[in-house]
């Protein structure tokens, strides 16, 4: 049988209803910009994750770049990531006029490896003048920004206490991981988009909270920050007509709102369908005895207890002979997708960083070997068990 990698059809049909009730009524409103439903949803988001405030915005790529313009990082500054992430994370960076600086990833999680954030930040920055870290290239180093990439939460505790010793913020992508908790050494339960000093989520329609086109939430502890977000979405306007800063129009839709608020209910119930989905993968794999020539994801935190220890954005296994499997299973008609088959450092929009392959040889294997499966919530036991054999007989 045809297996495909998403079919969000499936999903609608469980929040039909109620989307067009909310649609409904925001027709007969004819308030489309911001308003009500845009406002319920950044106090639901808010509850939801814990965060201190939460910004509604067109897009995640405009939250990120919002919170950048609102902190003030631009020309002659620089932010740490990785280079193994959508393209957003380090192009809002680039567009904020800074410089962006990658550290390797950690093979098994494909998030920020720690150790490498270590080694960048004492031995390959110099001290400035006034005691901030300095790039080779001269720019300050003004944040680290994790990737919380797949729907798993990075290292936070050793992230957070290297970027703590060098006086640096944090600010999650956690585009791909709302909802996902992480067990705090502190022996406090942290939601992503809760944890760094300002993050932001995608609601772009695949995400596992999607919207009905592009939307976003950027979301921070200060409330003095929240307040230069929401400048920053509304071309820099406070009183109506009088601009304090030059901001853009990163608005969130009331439609968008009105999805995403007919959906936020039922996201931890996905979230488990997609966690009893990888078991069911993981038990698939075990019988065709695949374990020796696939890798499957890692769950860090699966003993934590934690419900939403992972929230499977993506199902990421490495394979062999990558594009092989991919077109193998193609063919039979199982949807597979790879994401980021060139990390950021060897884009070609990129190359004025002077990077070259080997630079981060562990973002470049995990872009030649990982394959991502169908995982969305209303995937049956029997179309999983039809995906783990059409990888049977791609990988031999």
């Amino acid at each position: 049988m045809a297996v495909p990698l998403l079919d969000l059809r499936l999903q609608y049909a469980q929040v039909k209803d109620e989307v067009q009730r909310r649609l409904g009524a925001l027709c007969e409103s004819q308030q489309f910009i911001l308003g009500a439903p845009v406002a319920e949803l950044e106090a639901s988001v808010r509850d939801y994750t814990g965060c201190g405030h939460a910004v509604g915005t067109s897009s995640g790529t405009d939250a990120l770049l919002a919170i950048l313009m609102a902190m003030g990082i631009g020309r002659g500054d620089a932010v740490v990531t990785t280079p193994y992430t959508f393209f957003a994370t380090a192009g809002c960076i680039h567009r904020a006029g800074a410089e962006p600086v990658f550290v390797d990833i950690d093979a098994a999680t494909y998030n920020m490896c720690p150790a490498r954030l270590e080694e960048y930040l004492r031995k390959k920055c110099r001290s400035g003048p006034d005691g901030r870290l300095v790039t080779a290239a001269g720019n300050r180093v003004r944040a680290v920004m994790p990737v919380h990439l797949f729907g798993c939460v990075c290292d936070m505790d050793r992230i957070g206490a290297l970027a703590a010793e060098y006086d640096l913020p944090v600010i999650e992508d956690a585009a791909q991981a709302i909802g996902a908790d992480y067990p705090s050494e502190k022996g406090v339960t942290l939601r992503a988009g809760a944890i760094g000093e300002a993050a932001y989520f995608s609601f772009f329609p695949s995400k596992n909270l999607g919207a009905f086109g592009d939307a976003g939430m950027a979301t921070c502890r200060d409330e003095d920050l929240a307040a230069q977000i929401k400048l920053m979405r509304n071309h820099g306007m406070g009183a109506q007509y009088h601009h304090e800063k030059v901001g853009g129009n990163f608005r969130l839709d009331a439609l968008q709102a009105a999805v995403l608020l007919a959906k936020l209910p039922h996201l931890d119930e996905w979230h488990a369908a997609r966690r009893r989905n990888a078991s069911l993968y993981r038990s698939e794999f075990t019988r065709l005895g695949l374990l020796d020539r696939i890798t499957l994801p890692a769950e860090p935190y699966v003993e934590s207890g934690l419900k939403n220890h992972h929230i499977y954005h993506q199902y990421v296994v490495r394979v062999p002979k990558r594009d092989a499997v991919r077109d193998a299973l193609t063919a039979a008609g199982v949807g597979c997708a790879v994401y980021y088959p060139v990390p950021l450092h060897l884009q070609e929009c990129f190359a004025s960083l002077g990077h070259s392959t080997g630079d981060f040889p562990e973002s470049e294997r995990a872009a030649r070997e990982t394959l991502a499966l169908p995982i969305y919530p209303e995937l049956t036991g029997e179309q999983i068990r039809e995906v783990a054999e059409a990888v049977a007989g791609a990988v031999g």
